[in-house]
Order: structure tokens, then sequence, then C-alpha cells
């Protein structure tokens, strides 16, 4: 075996691997918009219809919710039929959803669209990770960073034109223009994934221990290193998220949003210009650092790079009000916080197989809606304390997450995979002894 997976149906230009891994950045890069887009539409909404911002966050925070608590069924359906059907209807109801926000006169009709917007982001998510972790198994990080940065560097094409069009021709207009968009480019490029055939691993040289037996959601759940790598995921996410859907918040507090930043010959207001930054900068991590960690191993990159996010996170506590510092530790957070979702699907497949490494990582991706629920939190902190309490306390359980990953995690780890490979190999003798036996 060389590291090439086999084709699973059909031949030509989009059954090899690499096509297919093209074909899932290229979805997930078209339903990015959907969270981080999201900020520009908050103060246009409040304006039109005076719901509160509280309130118009509360539909960020169900969308969250519904994307990456209904992933582990959606990556059971990938496991079963496929990744070409649940795309497709992640389509559907990504398109769907920004037509209902265009047209939504009341908090509930918001709230409805986001539960769509949800479940049509979390079937392009969690289908393209779990489809790149199997037809890589011998670049996981890799593969789920290119597959994850699509989703982190996709909106950064389209915030320009989407904030312009707000400007321009208003922010229903807007919502209904990409959603149809997206929901249809999406579509045409569901019908060209395929399903790759599992393959086995033995031949792939590692510098760091990986699981040979196949454990299922079920089974994974129940065990203690799960709940760890669970429970990092949650600290780092938290801090990130709180910067995705509060950084224009943050940025109008400081008197900062709307002040013109000339940058590569362009001029544009101060958010705007963040924002295209970030985006390219969470993308760009994820590839970078999924790589690194196929490299160096999962806990020594995650160690690095969570110290670096809580360093990132107080350097904008403390110098954040200038505005090019703003823009700097605003890319800085991005930069650090973006790899956690090539790193963590990787670590998971790592650890528990490759056989339904979909409904694995998406159960383990859950932790982000349960990281969304401190964005609320951060309101109440920053209503108690300013903006620097939050940043403190995102600060610190980063960094824990980080020390933790390196001198907790990892030794836990190698013991889980060591036990379950001697169990393997027990099982194993056993049923041949039995087969002699019969004989």
């Amino acid at each position: 075996m060389n590291g090439n997976t086999r084709q699973a149906t059909g031949s030509g230009l989009f059954a090899n691997r690499w096509s297919q891994l093209v074909i899932g950045m290229l979805c997930m890069a078209l339903v990015a918009n959907l969270q981080y887009a999201w900020t520009l539409f908050v103060a246009p909404m409040n304006a039109r219809h005076h719901w509160g911002e509280a309130s118009i966050q509360l539909a960020f925070s169900i969308f969250i919710l519904t994307e990456t608590w209904l992933v582990p069924v959606e990556g059971w359906l990938v496991d079963r039929f496929g990744p070409r059907p649940v795309v497709a209807g992640g389509a559907i109801c990504a398109g769907l959803a920004w037509m209902l926000f265009s047209h939504a006169t009341t908090l509930t009709e918001l709230y409805i669209g986001s539960v769509v917007a949800g479940i049509g982001a979390g079937g392009v998510y969690g289908t393209c990770v779990g489809n790149a972790l199997k037809w890589f198994p011998d670049k996981r990080g890799l593969a789920a960073g290119l597959t994850a940065a699509g989703f982190g560097a996709g909106a950064a094409v389209t915030v320009i034109p989407i904030a312009n069009m707000i400007s321009s021709q208003g922010y229903e207009h807007t919502f209904l223009f990409f959603g149809i968009l997206q929901g249809v480019a999406i579509f045409v490029l569901a019908l060209l994934l395929n399903k790759p055939v599992t393959r086995a691993t033995a031949g792939i040289k590692r510098k760091f221990a990986v699981s040979k037996v196949d454990y299922t959601p079920g089974q994974m759940i129940k065990t203690p290193v799960f709940w760890l790598i669970y429970v990092s995921f949650v600290a780092v996410a938290a801090g990130g998220l709180m910067a995705t859907a509060q950084i224009g918040p943050i940025a109008k507090d400081w008197g900062l949003a709307k002040l013109p930043m000339t940058m590569f010959g362009m001029t544009l207001p101060l958010l705007t210009m963040t924002l295209s930054i970030d985006n390219i900068c969470n993308g760009f991590t994820r590839p970078l650092c999924g790589f690194i960690s196929d490299k160096i191993g999962r806990e020594n990159t995650m160690f690095a790079i969570f110290i670096g996010e809580g360093l990132a996170l107080l350097g904008m506590m403390h110098y954040g009000q200038n505005p090019y510092a703003f823009m700097t530790f605003a890319a800085l957070i991005f930069l650090f916080w973006g790899e956690i979702f090539s790193i963590f699907p990787a670590i998971c497949a790592d650890t528990f197989g490759s056989k339904y490494a979909a409904a694995n990582a998406g159960t383990l991706y859950t932790a982000k809606g349960t990281a969304a629920l401190l964005v609320p939190i951060a309101s109440v902190l920053s209503g108690a304390g300013g903006w620097s309490l939050v940043f403190i306390v995102s600060a610190v359980i980063t960094i824990a997450a980080g020390v933790s990953a390196k001198f907790v995690l990892a030794p836990m780890r190698a013991r889980w995979i060591e036990s379950g490979t001697s169990a393997a190999a027990s099982s194993a003798n056993a049923s041949r002894l039995s087969a002699s036996s019969g004989e």
C-alpha cells in the first residue's frame, strides 16, 4: 500500500482522492458565510426591527448548537449512505435558511431560520471533514485542515461583497441573493462527491501512536480519553467563538468599527478589513497546523498553538484599542484558534479508527456547540467587568487546555491506544486458536 485510497465508484477526474478533497473544500467555502458573515447582519437587522443585539445574537447561538449537535446524526448517515445525499440536503437547507432570514419579520422566524441554517451547515461540514479523514488515513491532519480551511477562508472572498451589498441594497436582498447562490452551487458540487473504500493502513509509516481498532460512537463516548479531548475542544473553541460573534460589538464599543484603514491599496472600514484578514488567517492555519501535527504529533502542536491563542487574547485586551494592534491581535486570535478544526478531527480518527470516522468526528464536533453556550456569557462578563474580563477568562482556559494536552492527554491517549491494540491482538490470536482447534 502506498497511501492512496482506492476509488469508490466511477472513474476519471472527480474519482481520485485529491479531486474529492478539492470538492469538499469548495463546499465548505460556500457554506462558511452562514457563520462568518453573520456579524455583518446584526447591526442592520437591529436598526430595522429594534429586536436588540442580544436577541439577535441568540439566533447565532441557535445556529451553532443546531449545526454541531446534529452532526453525529449526519455523520452516521454519511457512514451508511455516503456523502452525496447528505451534502445535497445540506445545500438545500443552507440556501433556504438565508431566504428565510431575508423575509423574517419576527424573532421567531429568525430563530426558525437559524435551525434550518444549522442543519445545512452541519450536513456540509460534518460530511466533508469525515470524508477527508477516510480518503486520507495517511495524512489526516493535512486533509482535515485543508477541508476545514475552506470553511475558515471561504468567507474571506465574499465578506467585502456582502458588506457592500448590505450597504447599497439592504441586508434582506443580500440574504436572498447569496442564499440562492450558495445553495445552488453546493448542490451541484454534492453530485460529484464519492464515498471512499475503507483500506488497510498497516503500510503507512507514522511517528506517533494510531489506533488499529475501529470504535463506534457508542463505544467512544464511554472512554475517559474521549471526554478529555472533548473538554479541551470546548475550552479552546469558546475563545474563538467569542471573537467570531463579538468582534463587531467589541470594535464598536472601542470606537474602531468605522475607522478607515488602508492596506494593499484598498481603504475599508476597520471592521470589514479585520474580518477579511481574520478569515484568511483562520483558513490558512488549518492545513498548516494539520500538516505540522502529522509530523510532530497532535498534542505537541496543541501545546504550542493553544498557549499562543491565550497570549493573543491577552494581547488584544492590553493593546487592542489601537487600530493597528486590534487588527494584528484579531488576526492572531483567528490564526491560533482555527487549527482546532483540523487537529481535533485528526486526533479523533487516530484514537478511535477510520471506519466510523464521520460519526465519531461529528460526535466530537458537538463540543463547538457546547462552547457556543459561552457566547452569551461573554456579554454578561463584559457587562460585569468589561471586555477585559472576557479576554482573561478565555485566555486562562485556553492556556490550561494547551498544558493539559501535553502533560495529561498525550500519556493517557498513548496508554489507551496500546491497551486497545493489545486487546485486539489477543482477540485475533484467540480466534486463530479456536479455528485451528476446530479443523
